[in-house]
């Protein structure tokens, strides 16, 4: 059983038991969040898609921890004018665990 869900303006594909990285939320580790913007569950051959949501269902997931990426190298250069500039840039995000998925 897996499911689409809707979160930080992406679509993740869950399934239960599953770690996550999505980005930041403001919640505290531990905490449980519960997803409503389910786009799809599967269910063996039972599949249920939503317009634009599945009505009734829910992800719960538990916050793991906050922490961030990897460092992403910005590098900007002009040949024979005498202009490089370099800049970096790590993205924070919420490591979540998914508990159940609820149809």
């Amino acid at each position: 059983m897996y499911a689409v869900i809707k979160c930080g303006g992406k679509q993740h594909r869950v399934n239960v038991d599953e770690l996550l990285k999505v980005e930041l939320l403001k919640t505290e580790a531990g905490e449980t969040i519960k997803f409503d913007d389910v786009l799809m569950v599967v269910d063996g051959n039972d599949i249920k898609i939503g317009q634009p949501v599945v009505a009734g269902a829910s992800v719960e997931a538990e916050v793991v921890e906050h922490g961030r990426g990897k460092k992403v190298r910005i590098v900007k250069h002009k040949r024979r004018k005498h202009y490089h500039k370099e800049q970096g840039h790590r993205q924070w995000y919420t490591l979540l665990k998914i508990k159940a998925i609820n149809a």
